[in-house]
C-alpha cells in the first residue's frame, strides 16, 4: 500500500497563521518532516505518536542533502503512511518544492499542496505596510539572495531589480546584500531607496529595521547575525515607524 504526502506551507512561524486544512493534515499524519523554521509550537498540532523528523536547511549550518530529504519522503510514503512535509512560509517560494515533487512523481506517490502565508506577506503586515501602492508600486518581485553555492546569483536580472517603481523582496539575502546593493546602484537605483529588514517574522524574536539600501548594506557588511531574514526595498510606505 502506498501512502500519501501533504506538502504544507506553515507560514512564517506563528502557529495561529496555519490554515485549517494544514492543522487537519498535521493531526492525521503518521510522520512529519519539517524545516527548521517550521519547528517549535507549530509541531504541537502533530499527533503524540507521529514521527517528527527535522530536515531543514539553514545557510552556514550543517544540513541534510536535498536528495536525502527526497528519498526519506519517498521511503515514508512507500510504507503506506500519511506524511506531512512541513515547509516554512509557502513551499512554492524558494522552498525546494520542485525537487521533492519530482521524487514523488517518479515513485508513483500521490500528494497535495496546501499553501501557506508567504513570509514576504507576513513581513509587510508586521511592518504595517502594503507591498503594492496604487501610484508608486504597481509591481512586486521576489528574488533569492544566493545560489546553490551560497553566493549572489550571477544571472540576476539587475535592470528589473533596480526598478524604482517595484517593491522587491529578497529571500535569504543577508550575506550577499552588500554586493547586491552595489550592483543595484550601478544599474541606477539610488542608495537612499527605502529598505526594510525583517528578521524572525511573526515569532517572539521578530525584529524590524527600517533603513535605506545603502545603510542596510553597510550594516550587513559589519554584522550579519544568525536570525532568518527578508529584505524589502523600493517605494515602501512610510506612515508607520518600525
Amino acid at each position: 500500500m502506498t501512502g500519501f504526502v501533504s506538502f504544507i506551507g506553515s507560514g512564517p512561524g506563528d502557529p495561529e497563521l496555519l490554515t485549517l486544512k494544514a492543522v487537519d493534515r498535521m493531526q492525521k499524519a503518521d510522520a512529519v518532516l519539517f524545516d527548521d523554521l517550521s519547528s517549535g509550537p507549530i509541531l504541537s498540532h502533530a499527533r503524540d505518536d507521529a514521527d517528527l523528523v527535522g530536515v531543514g536547511k539553514r545557510a552556514g549550518r550543517p544540513s541534510p542533502k536535498q536528495d536525502h530529504v527526497s528519498r526519506l519522503l519517498v521511503e515514508y510514503a512507500q510504507t503506506g503512511q500519511r506524511v506531512v512535509r512541513l515547509k516554512s512560509g509557502d513551499g512554492g517560494l524558494f522552498g525546494r518544492l520542485e525537487e521533492e515533487l519530482v521524487a514523488l512523481q517518479a515513485a508513483g506517490i500521490e500528494y497535495e499542496i496546501i499553501p501557506g502565508i508567504p513570509s514576504a506577506i507576513a513581513a509587510a503586515a508586521a511592518a504595517g505596510i502594503p507591498l503594492t501602492r496604487r501610484l508608486t508600486a504597481r509591481r512586486v518581485q521576489f528574488v533569492t539572495g544566493h545560489d546553490v553555492s551560497g553566493k549572489l546569483p550571477a544571472d540576476l536580472n539587475l535592470p528589473a531589480l533596480a526598478d524604482a517603481g517595484a517593491t522587491t523582496v529578497v529571500f535569504m539575502g543577508k550575506r550577499t546584500f552588500p554586493l547586491l546593493a552595489e550592483a543595484l546602484n550601478a544599474h541606477g537605483l539610488p542608495l537612499d531607496t527605502p529598505a526594510l529588514m525583517a528578521e524572525s517574522v511573526s515569532t517572539p524574536d521578530q525584529s524590524l529595521h527600517r533603513s535605506t539600501i545603502g545603510e542596510l548594506s553597510e550594516k550587513l557588511r559589519a554584522e550579519i547575525g544568525t536570525a532568518p531574514a527578508l529584505i524589502l526595498y523600493g517605494p515602501l510606505a512610510e506612515f508607520d515607524d518600525v
